[in-house]
């Protein structure tokens, strides 16, 4: 949808991206079978199904937020906020929306993700903590020492983002429970030196970090998906 608007074509799934999506609509078809055949009269399977459906909404919605967070930094020159023309003030304050858009889906993404894994390995992650995360989901899996090959793959994934991680979730915490994370960096610098110009932070290295946020995401998504889809289709489910 924001490519549209912004003139682009199209997105087309590859790499990472498209791992997690074909791997979580393959889930939606076994579960849309499963509902056929047995009419789920819990409606547990419907409710998976439709999770999962979310998830990949909301991983679209992150890429695409991602993508027009590039699309409006290319347009911001200036180094330095009193040098931003009326022009690049607008690109800036665009690039911002999206870029914070990114960063707070980023581990919203990841809790939905823990909220289903919760319900569909019986790990009882509230009971541990009422409004649980993904990462406390995490530690449950260990806890418990269920689903070891799983557990094993998804800290394997949170550890190769560790820093990356650990940026965008400061970020996040900064946006969310204090202040807005762009204004945090500009009264750092005022800090420093009240007479000096306030640099603009690094843009580049910033969506780098997204970037890197977004491929941990995806990765953990497959990684959760493709374990499920294996295990029911060892129990006899097939798409």
């Amino acid at each position: 949808m924001l490519r549209i608007l912004l003139g682009e074509e199209p997105r087309l799934n590859h790499g990472l991206m498209e791992d997690a999506i074909e791997t979580m609509v393959t889930t939606t078809q076994l579960l849309q079978k499963e509902i056929d055949k047995n009419q789920d009269p819990t409606h547990d399977f419907r409710k998976l199904e439709i999770w999962t459906r979310g998830l990949i909404v909301s991983l679209d919605e992150l890429e695409q937020s991602c993508f027009a967070a590039g699309h409006f930094r290319k347009s911001v020159k200036a180094g330095y906020v009193d040098e931003l023309s009326i022009q690049e003030q607008g690109e800036y304050g665009r690039y911002v929306y999206f870029y914070k858009n990114a960063f707070i889906r980023v581990f919203s993404i990841l809790d939905k993700l823990g909220t289903v894994l919760n319900d569909l390995y019986d790990l009882n992650t509230s009971k541990v903590k009422a409004h649980f995360s993904y990462f406390t989901v995490l530690r449950q899996f260990k806890y418990l020492k269920t689903h070891e090959d799983l557990s094993r793959e998804l800290e394997a994934i949170k550890d190769s983002y560790r820093n990356p991680m650990s940026v965008l979730r400061k970020r996040r915490n900064a946006e969310v429970h204090y202040m807005n994370s762009e204004m945090q960096d500009d009264l750092w610098q005022r800090h420093k030196g009240l007479n000096d110009k306030v640099e603009l932070e690094d843009l580049d290295q910033h969506l780098d970090d997204l970037k890197q946020g977004l491929d941990m995401v995806c990765k953990t998504l497959a990684a959760s998906y493709h374990y499920t889809n294996k295990l029911w289709s060892e129990r006899g489910m097939k798409a």
